[in-house]
């Protein structure tokens, strides 16, 4: 599991023991504590050799790793981008046939919030940070057709805690259903190159996901059963718009723009 210090990571190892003999954590920094079926690989994702030691004798993997939010352009790519490219070759020169990839919501965060997004709709990046997870989709993608790597993309929500907003809890994910999601994206035999949306049970609708209904995925937790508003603030125009919320903002210009699926203008565009 790469990124296998971070915050996701920490809430799924406990759902990996049970289930696995050997469970290896990569990353750059070593996790405050290891259970007995566990071990530490230190390596940077940017690092081909690095990543090839890194993943020998594994099964399958579980691409947590890289940057989590959005930063400069030369650090995304260095670790989203080429560091997920250099995951997929390691994958292939170690003969392992599946990995689960940690995409984002990001991918699609500039879908509007009234227009319901489905796996199958166009991207539309939100970030530079969003952008590279399109990018590690697409990579799964790539590997698929010319070496077989089967790959379950999850579209991950928000994987907080608890829900601490009406957007968070718009996409939030439990620990326990994030787990449901990668157990399929390791094991169904049907997956090739899937993206699936990773969010437990949703009053807002902003997702409709029948592919991961398919892979039989049954979310057992309900974001507004565990949302904690802690404090209150007003979004802005362009983040209220859109589903990425505040990666939406930064480069923004202020003129919200829509578009419909063909990427034709889909109504006047209006300067905030």
């Amino acid at each position: 599991m790469t990124g296998g210090s971070g915050h996701i990571a920490s809430q799924l190892r406990a759902f990996l023991r049970p289930e696995f003999e050997h469970v290896r954590l990569i990353d750059l920094r070593p996790p405050k504590e290891l259970a007995p079926n566990e071990s530490f690989f230190a390596a940077d994702l940017a690092d081909r050799d690095a990543m090839v030691a890194a993943l020998k004798d594994m099964d399958g993997i579980i691409h947590l790793g890289g940057i989590p939010r959005e930063a400069a352009i030369g650090d995304i790519l260095r670790s989203n981008v080429l560091g997920t490219y250099n995951l997929y070759q390691a994958a292939r020169e170690n003969g392992i046939g599946r990995v689960v990839f940690a995409s984002s919501n990001h991918a699609t965060g500039f879908y509007p919030r009234t227009d319901p997004v489905t796996p199958l709709d166009p991207a539309r990046p939100d970030s530079r940070y969003g952008l590279s997870k399109c990018w590690g989709e697409l990579v799964a993608g790539l590997y698929y057709d010319t070496a077989g790597i089967r790959t379950l993309s999850i579209r991950i929500g928000n994987a907080a805690l608890y829900p601490n907003s009406e957007r968070s809890a718009a996409i939030w994910i439990s620990a326990r259903d994030l787990w449901q999601l990668v157990k399929i994206g390791l094991t169904h035999p049907d997956i090739a190159a899937a993206v699936v949306y990773g969010m437990s049970r949703s009053d807002a609708g902003w997702w409709r996901d029948e592919v991961a209904k398919r892979l039989g995925y049954r979310p057992q937790d309900r974001a507004l059963d565990h949302l904690r508003i802690e404090s209150r603030r007003t979004e802005n125009a362009v983040e209220g718009v859109f589903q990425g919320g505040g990666f939406c903002v930064p480069e923004h210009d202020g003129t919200i723009r829509t578009r419909d699926r063909n990427g034709l203008v889909a109504c006047l565009e209006v300067a905030l």
